[in-house]
Order: structure tokens, then C-alpha cells, then sequence
């Protein structure tokens, strides 16, 4: 190929990638804010979604390489004719969808050589969006939907022809086209585009000098800067990994340079980032899936889900101040510091965000309008007062369309995924016999239950995407739990929080090792230490199963009498946990502090003399504490007498 040539060969490539991911933001707030409806089009949401896999699907095979560690100089003839197949399969599934679906049982030829068609070129992408982990899973789980009767045991189902199978997956609405790509499509987009308008007028930027204003003065300020600055961002991101990578270019340099380890740095940068698909309002998308599968309001999940995340952002929050206390390491350096006037002009960016808060709770308007209402608030703002001197022009605004569309690819591949794998789950009855296999298992008790589906969440979840992993957990491990009582909400917010504990657990502790790789640090010592910052991840879900408190449901009193205890619950084990309050603490005092702190945590209504465990910690917990400040200002009387003695 001549030089010419390949120049115009990557110039259409680039075209069409950016017609392609500009398409696939454009389409999505289309059908948020009711285009179709208002210039009178009846289609099907089915319909849509095909439109947008066709799209997204042509895009992966001509923007990601089919090796992902291996940049491509130019897109092969191959990965045209995918695009190209994908374009017109789902294109022609999404023109022929309404006759189709009403004779899904009588194995349709086109539908089935369609539907096997972007069954396939569905793996593919997805293998090259996300690795082996995720393609090699959803093809065990149609195996076991053409075999599901030769299987032995409790697991054993219903077997589908392929023929059958193929059509069914692809297009009934419990399949690829289900309710998991619907919210991939339009509501996930909605806030990652919302994200990325931050990036795009300087609001992020705004925000993250924020938190250094805010917590740079402190001790240990750098790292108390990740855990702030990835809470926010990680609460619109869609990935854990992309969090780390995101933040930690900036925040773990920052960390290590102020004296904590290498291994420490990437830990509390990767706790933090992954904490920020437990924290409200996109949660990676999870929110909005769970809010369809509990068929509840959104509101409802989001307020859920607040208190357990904000433990978990204070637990990680407390031990990197006594880390940073026991370890001597003092506060960012000054010149690294904005003055606080420097910052006040930005303050028009919280704006959107109270925008988003008054949409979703005041007005019950839908999260994809409410946050399309808040990207148009940020967009009119940014234009209006810019910040430092600078306004986003409307080729920036613009080629966030085109950055948004790129950043949802993958979610999208996974969510069609996802709709596969609860497609072979309905179609093969191994959604039931996995609760049944599981509740049998556990012997009925909810207490060895809740241990065993912990453990299925990490072994499932490792290597998985957010809206993988609550997927797989919501379908197959949630049920169990319900079925022994559980509140629906407080089951799926278990697995969900078991499922993200795989980023940081090892040995595939994803998030971990991204941000080791960041910090050069050892992988297994970073992963062990994110498991010991990341402590009230594998302890608060247990309490809120045990007791709606936690998440925000119950008596008024009763839910701030948990509230207190739990924040003097999460303080008492991390002191333990550091060894260090306001002086170094031995490992029998810590065991101390640690089973007070347990006891505390517990709310008074988990169970029958749960409140004499409150008392006992709590009491056992003030009695260390006010021990360690008599101690502390004894130790201060004797040196000042000391100093005293000397001078006379």
C-alpha cells in the first residue's frame, strides 16, 4: 500500500469511527429525551437497541485492535467485513424485529442465521473490549442452554436445539435485546456523557483542586486527595480499572512522593477507585439494573445504597490518617496547594450537580433525562463563566459526543452480553436450580448462606467488568439469598459488593494490579493491603442483610442509632487495624479495639441481643479512647515537667 493510499485508508477509518461513536451518544439522548415519540415513529425499545448494538458492534471491530496489548497501524479487510456484517445483521434484525418476535418458537431461518451470526461477532468484540474472562463465560453458559438435560444433580434443565436457542437469545426481550443493553443504551450513556462534559469544561479539574484545597493541609493529605477526588469520580465512572487509571496518573505519584510505600500508594488508590461503583448515582450502572430488576425507583436504590458506601469512603478515609500519622508523613507540600481564592470562580460547578439531586428526588423525572438536564446545566454554565480564564469551545463540546461514544463501547458489549447469559438462564430453568442448588447447600441457615454466596461473588466476579459481575450475581446468587428472607434490595446490594471485592482481592484482584502497574509495586503486597483498607466492604453487607437500618430503612431513631454506632464501629476497628490512635498501640490493645469495634458496628435490631452488643462495644470502645487521651496528656505533663527541670 502506497503512502497516499494509507493515508486516505486511516483518514476514512477515523471518519468512520467518529461518525460511529458520535452516532452512538446522538442516539441515546434521541430516545431519552422522546425524539421518536414526538415526531410520531412507533418503534419497538427492542428496536432501538439493535440499532445501537449494530453501531457499536461495527465500531469495536474498526477501533479495537484484536489484540487488546497491541496497537494496530491500520484496520485489516477482515475487521471492515465485520463491522460491515454487524451493521447489517443488526440492522436487519432491528427493521424486522416486529414480525419476528412473535414467531420466535417456529426457528425463522433468518432469525436464526442472524441471531448466530451476532451471537458470534458479539464474542469477538467483547473478547477484544474486555479480555478472555467474559466471552469464555457467556459461551459455557449457551453450551450448558444446549445441554442443560445431560447435566447431573440439581443443575440440571432444559436443553434448547441450537436453532431455537439462537433465535431466542437474540431476539426475545429476556435476551440480548433485554432490559441490561435498554439501560446501556440510554440511561448509562446519559450520565458517562454528564462525566465527560465535567472533563470537558474544567470541572473535574475544578473538583480535584478541590479536594486538594480541602484535604492537602492535613496529614497525609495526598492520599485523603485519592480517596476524595476518586469518589467522585469513580461514583460517574463506569469501571473500576478506568478509575484507577483515570485518577491514579496523578494521585498515586502525589501519594508516594509524600512517603507512603509504593504498595500503600497503589492500594489506596485502588480501594478508593473501586469504592466508586458502590457510591451513588451511577454506581457503574448497576443502580439503574438493579432499580429495573427490583422494579422499584432508582431513588430508592441510590438512598440504599448511600450509607454503606459512605462507611466504606470512611473507613478508607480514617486509616489512611493514622497510617499517614503512624508513619510520620505531613501534609502536601504548600507550593502544590492552590489558595483558596484561586478556586472559588469554579464554584458554579456544583450547580449541575444539585440540577441532578433536584431532578431525580423533587421532580421523579427519569436518571437519563435527569442527567441530560444536568449536562445541559454544566454546558450553559461553562459558557457563561468559564473558569481560570478559559471556556470549552464548541469543537470540544462537540467531540464529546464522540469521546462519550467511545467510553460506553464496552459497557455496551457487556450489557448485550449480559442479556445473553439471562437469556440461557430463562430458557434453560438454571436461574431456579442455581437458588435451589445454593439454599440446599447452605442447609437452610442464612448465616452460612450469606458466607457461601460472599464466596461465589469474589470466585465469580474476578476479571469481570461492574455490569458483569452485578449481572451474573443479580441472576444467579441474589434469588438464594430472597428466598431465606432477605430484602430484595439488601440482596442484590450483597452481591453486588462481594462482586466488586474481586477487584481487590487477590489472586485476580483487577483494580489492585492496575494501580500496582502505576506505582511499580509488588501486586500480591498491594493486593493484601487493599483487602485491609478495603475491610468494611466484607463486613458492612453482612449487617445490612441482617438489619434494613443500614440501608436506610426502618424507624427514624432506629436508623440514627445505627448510623452512630456504625461510624464508632468503622473508627474502632481501624484504629485496631493500624495499630496506632495517638500513639502506637500494641497487638493486645488492638485485638481490643478491633472486637469493640465489631460489636459496635452490629445494629441493635440484627438479631435478638444485637443491642447489648451495641452497649458492650460502644461502652468497652469510650473506655479505650478516653483511656488513650488521659495517657496522651499524662505523657504531655511529664514532658512539659521534664522541659521545666532542664530550663531551671
Amino acid at each position: 500500500m502506497t503512502s497516499s493510499s494509507a493515508r486516505l485508508h486511516g483518514a476514512i477509518t477515523r471518519w468512520a469511527e467518529s461518525t460511529l461513536a458520535t452516532a452512538i451518544t446522538l442516539g441515546a439522548v434521541a430516545w431519552s429525551v422522546g425524539i421518536y415519540q414526538i415526531l410520531d415513529l412507533s418503534i419497538y425499545a427492542e428496536q432501538f437497541a439493535a440499532v445501537m448494538l449494530a453501531v457499536a458492534l461495527a465500531l469495536a471491530y474498526l477501533h479495537l485492535p484484536p489484540q487488546r496489548e497491541q496497537p494496530r497501524a491500520r484496520v485489516s479487510w477482515r475487521d471492515w467485513a465485520a463491522a460491515i456484517a454487524s451493521l447489517l445483521a443488526a440492522g436487519y434484525l432491528a427493521v424486522r424485529y416486529p414480525n419476528l418476535v412473535d414467531i420466535i418458537v417456529l426457528r425463522p431461518p433468518d432469525a436464526v442465521a442472524v441471531g448466530a451470526l451476532l451471537i458470534v461477532l458479539l464474542l469477538e468484540a467483547l473478547r477484544r473490549a474486555t479480555g478472555p474472562a467474559l466471552p469464555v463465560i457467556v459461551v459455557l453458559f449457551i453450551v450448558y442452554g444446549l445441554f442443560a438435560g445431560e447435566i447431573p444433580g440439581q443443575l440440571q434443565g432444559r436443553s434448547t436445539d441450537w436453532q431455537k436457542l439462537a433465535a431466542y437469545l437474540t431476539i426475545d426481550t429476556n435476551g440480548m435485546l433485554g432490559v441490561p443493553i435498554k439501560i446501556g443504551t440510554t440511561i448509562v450513556t446519559a450520565f458517562i456523557l454528564f462525566g465527560n462534559l465535567l472533563t470537558t469544561t474544567g470541572a473535574s479539574t475544578w473538583f480535584t483542586e478541590f479536594a486538594l484545597v480541602l484535604m492537602g493541609r492535613f496529614r497525609g493529605g495526598s492520599a485523603k486527595i485519592a480517596v476524595v477526588a476518586s469518589a467522585l469520580f469513580g461514583s460517574i465512572s463506569g469501571s473500576a480499572v478506568a478509575n484507577v487509571v483515570a485518577t491514579g496518573v496523578v494521585t498515586i505519584p502525589m501519594i508516594k512522593r509524600s512517603g507512603y510505600q509504593p504498595h500503600q500508594a497503589a492500594a489506596i488508590e485502588a480501594v478508593a477507585s473501586t469504592g466508586g461503583q458502590l457510591m451513588p448515582p451511577v454506581m457503574g450502572a448497576s443502580a439503574f439494573l438493579m432499580a429495573e430488576f427490583l422494579q422499584i425507583p432508582y431513588s430508592e436504590v441510590v438512598l440504599a445504597a448511600l450509607l454503606p458506601a459512605l462507611l466504606y469512603y470512611l473507613a478508607l478515609f480514617i486509616q489512611t490518617d493514622l497510617d499517614a500519622a503512624r508513619a510520620g508523613i505531613q501534609r502536601v507540600d504548600r507550593a502544590e496547594i492552590p489558595p483558596a481564592r484561586a478556586i472559588l470562580p469554579g464554584l458554579h460547578f456544583v450547580l449541575p450537580f444539585v440540577v441532578l439531586i433536584v431532578s431525580l428526588f423533587t421532580y421523579n423525572e427519569q436518571p437519563e433525562t435527569a442527567a441530560l438536564w444536568s449536562a445541559l446545566a454544566l454546558i450553559a454554565l461553562a459558557l457563561a463563566f468559564g473558569y481560570k480564564g478559559k471556556r470549552p469551545g464548541w469543537r470540544e463540546l462537540l467531540d464529546t459526543l464522540r469521546i462519550t461514544g467511545l467510553g460506553v463501547l464496552e459497557i455496551i458489549l457487556i450489557t448485550a452480553a449480559a442479556g445473553l447469559v439471562i437469556g440461557v438462564l430463562g430458557i434453560s430453568g438454571l436461574g431456579f436450580n442455581m437458588t435451589m442448588a445454593l439454599v440446599t447447600i447452605g442447609g437452610g441457615n442464612l448465616y452460612l448462606l450469606l458466607v457461601l454466596a460472599a464466596i461465589v461473588c469474589i470466585i465469580l466476579g474476578m476479571g469481570l467488568p461492574t455490569v458483569g459481575v452485578y449481572v451474573l450475581l443479580a441472576a444467579l446468587v441474589a434469588p438464594a439469598l430472597v428466598k431465606l428472607g432477605v430484602q430484595p434490595i439488601a440482596a442484590h446490594l450483597y452481591v453486588m459488593y462481594f462482586g466488586m471485592m474481586s477487584m481487590i482481592t487477590p489472586p485476580v484482584a483487577m483494580a489492585a494490579y492496575a494501580a500496582a502497574g502505576l506505582a511499580r509495586a509488588d501486586f500480591m503486597r498491594t493486593g493484601l493491603e487493599s483487602v485491609r483498607l478495603g475491610w468494611s466492604a466484607f463486613v458492612v453487607p453482612f449487617l445490612f442483610v441482617l438489619s434494613p437500618n443500614l440501608i436506610l430503612r426502618g424507624e427514624t431513631g432506629d436508623i440514627a442509632l445505627a448510623i452512630v454506632t456504625a461510624v464508632l464501629g468503622i473508627w474502632l476497628v481501624s484504629i485496631g487495624l493500624v495499630g496506632y490512635f495517638l500513639r502506637r498501640i500494641a497487638l493486645p490493645l488492638r485485638l481490643l479495639y478491633g472486637a469493640a469495634g465489631l460489636l459496635a458496628l452490629i445494629p441493635a435490631n440484627a438479631f435478638p441481643g444485637a443491642a447489648l452488643t451495641d452497649v458492650i462495644g460502644a461502652a468497652v470502645g469510650g473506655v479505650l479512647i478516653l483511656a488513650e487521651f488521659w495517657i496522651a496528656r499524662a505523657r504531655r505533663g511529664l514532658s512539659a515537667a521534664g522541659s521545666a527541670a532542664i530550663r531551671s
